[in-house]
């Protein structure tokens, strides 16, 4: 069997992050290969993760009372790190000693984005050092570096040496066709390519009914937009992973699996985070969700991908328009390109692995 490696964030206290890398490799074994997760390693990485863990709200600063509580979210990570099936460990900064593989696959998450806060610029997620017959890319993302702004030719000159690349949003697609003059094929986040993957764990989470507010940082209309509809249900809202005094209850140490039950169990959910979106899609629940400078590209270019762009609110949004997006079910004709679209990504994939 050819050796595998997939190479991707593996270690961000992030649930998007981490659900992506599971199913991507789960995916990858259900089409009969046997990857591990290239375990690169960086104290600098891992401080700037657990900072950024303890204190997501800055410059507002967490509450001592909060912080056992983000510690806790932490180390239920961590343990679940543990059930990678990992490489040997190789400093992020001198990969010499990285295995000799026959495939590597970069991605996906925000593996190009030059922008990242602490993995932008890293060589190695643009092929460089990696010792692989091939390397190919799946559902890599620039994230929030614009194609307006180009590419450097050092990095675009890594990029052309890839057998093959895949991404997940259009903007990440004009990138790599418009400056590195070749194809990129457009396929799914791996949570949505592989939701068979994520076995929730229904109903050991939170009792129904509710709604699910995943992310922070809320513009203060959405805020009120959400709880007036909310309140009209008679909904409580919950908000998982960080702290959002705007919600009625708090559950700020939710592990991965804790996540993933989570959202199946929603009513419905609130959101500004690309996962946030995903978990809802793959779930079928109806949700709204309010753009931020950091996430815009990859949010923006799904709904355009799947046809939920009227999830998307502004500040100019009608109070009534939250009751019409929350309160129905999704339409019918987004499961049908979902499944599309997975047909597109699994040929991508078999192609890839032989």
């Amino acid at each position: 069997m050819p050796k595998l490696g997939v190479l991707t964030f593996h270690r961000c206290i992030n649930y998007g992050s981490f659900w992506q890398a599971r199913c991507l490799v789960d995916g990858l074994r259900s089409l009969g290969a046997n990857p591990v997760v290239l375990d690169h390693c960086s104290r600098r990485i891992d401080r700037a993760e657990w900072r950024c863990a303890l204190q997501p709200l800055l410059p507002k600063r967490t509450a001592q009372s909060d912080l056992p509580l983000y510690s806790s979210k932490i180390r239920k990570f961590i343990e679940a790190f543990a059930t990678y099936p990992l490489s040997r460990a190789f400093p992020l900064d001198e990969p010499a000693d990285l295995e000799s593989y026959d495939l590597v696959v970069v991605g996906s998450d925000e593996v190009w984005n030059l922008r990242h806060p602490w993995y932008g610029g890293y060589p190695i997620f643009y092929g460089e050092g990696l010792a692989a017959r091939r390397v190919v890319s799946y559902a890599a993302t620039f994230g929030s570096h614009p194609a307006a702004n180009g590419l450097e030719s050092h990095w675009a000159d890594r990029l052309r040496k890839f057998d093959r690349i895949s991404v997940r949003d259009d903007n990440s697609r004009t990138i790599v066709e418009s400056i590195l003059g070749r194809d990129a094929e457009l396929v799914l986040d791996p949570c949505l390519q592989f939701p068979e993957m994520i076995a929730p764990i229904r109903g050991a989470t939170r009792t129904p009914p509710y709604v699910a507010v995943y992310g922070h940082s809320f513009p203060g209309w959405f805020q009120s937009g959400v709880r007036q509809w909310a309140a009209s249900r008679s909904l409580p809202l919950v908000s998982i992973g960080y702290r959002n005094d705007w919600a009625d209850e708090q559950w700020i140490d939710a592990g991965p699996d804790d996540f993933a039950g989570f959202i199946a169990d929603a009513d419905a959910v609130a959101t500004n985070f690309f996962h946030g979106c995903v978990f809802s899609l793959l779930n079928a629940k109806p949700f709204v969700c309010v753009l931020s400078d950091y996430r815009s590209n990859k949010i923006r270019d799904l709904a355009h991908l799947v046809g939920t762009e009227g999830n998307l609110v502004s500040a100019d949004t009608p109070q009534g328009s939250y009751a019409d997006i929350l309160s129905e079910t999704l339409d019918p004709a987004i499961a049908r390109r979902l499944a599309g679209l997975r047909r597109q990504s699994q040929s991508y994939l078999e192609n890839v692995l032989n």
